[in-house]
C-alpha cells in the first residue's frame, strides 16, 4: 500500500480516537430545561458519570452517579462500549504505528507489517462501531423520554 494512504489512515484513525477520548468526559450528553421565572429557571445536563445543574443565578452542583447497579441499562453499556471504544483505538495506534511501511519497528517484513496495519485498521472500525452503538443507543433513549407523555422526569 501507499505509504502516503497509510499515514493518512493512522491520521484518521487517531483523530477519531482523541475525538471519542473528548466525548467521553463531555458533561452535555443530555440536556434538560426548566423554565420558570428568572430565579426557578435552571439547567440539568448529564454525562455517563455525573448529573449536573445550574441555576439563572449561576449556582453550579454536580454528583457522581451514587451506584452502577442504579444506573439504567443503556446508560451502563453505553460505560462500557466508550471504554471499550478507548481500548480499541490504543490498540489500532500501536498496531497501525507497528505496520506501517514507513515506520523501522517490526523489521523490514512488509507482509507481516501489512498484515500488523491491516489489524490496527480493524481495531480502528471497532472502535467507530463501539462508539457509534454507544452514542446511537443513549440518544435513542433520551427521544424516546422525551416523546414519551408519561415520563415522570424532568
Amino acid at each position: 500500500m501507499d505509504p502516503i494512504v497509510e499515514v493518512v489512515a493512522f491520521l484518521l484513525g487517531f483523530l477519531g480516537w482523541v475525538m471519542v477520548g473528548i466525548a467521553l468526559p463531555n458533561r452535555y450528553w443530555k440536556v434538560s430545561t426548566v423554565d420558570g421565572n428568572v430565579i426557578t429557571t435552571s439547567t440539568i445536563y448529564e454525562n455517563l458519570w455525573m448529573s449536573c445543574a445550574t441555576d439563572s443565578t449561576g449556582v453550579h452542583n454536580c454528583r457522581e452517579f451514587p451506584s452502577l447497579l442504579a444506573l439504567s441499562g443503556y446508560v451502563q453499556a453505553s460505560r462500557a462500549l466508550m471504554i471499550a471504544a478507548v481500548v480499541l483505538g490504543t490498540f489500532g495506534i500501536l498496531a497501525t504505528m507497528v505496520g506501517m511501511q514507513c515506520s523501522k519497528a517490526g523489521g523490514e517484513n512488509y507482509i507481516l507489517k501489512g498484515r500488523i496495519a491491516g489489524s490496527g485498521g480493524a481495531f480502528f472500525l471497532l472502535q467507530g462501531l463501539c462508539t457509534m452503538i454507544s452514542v446511537s443507543w443513549y440518544a435513542f433513549n433520551i427521544t424516546q423520554d422525551f416523546f414519551d407523555p408519561f415520563y415522570p422526569g424532568t
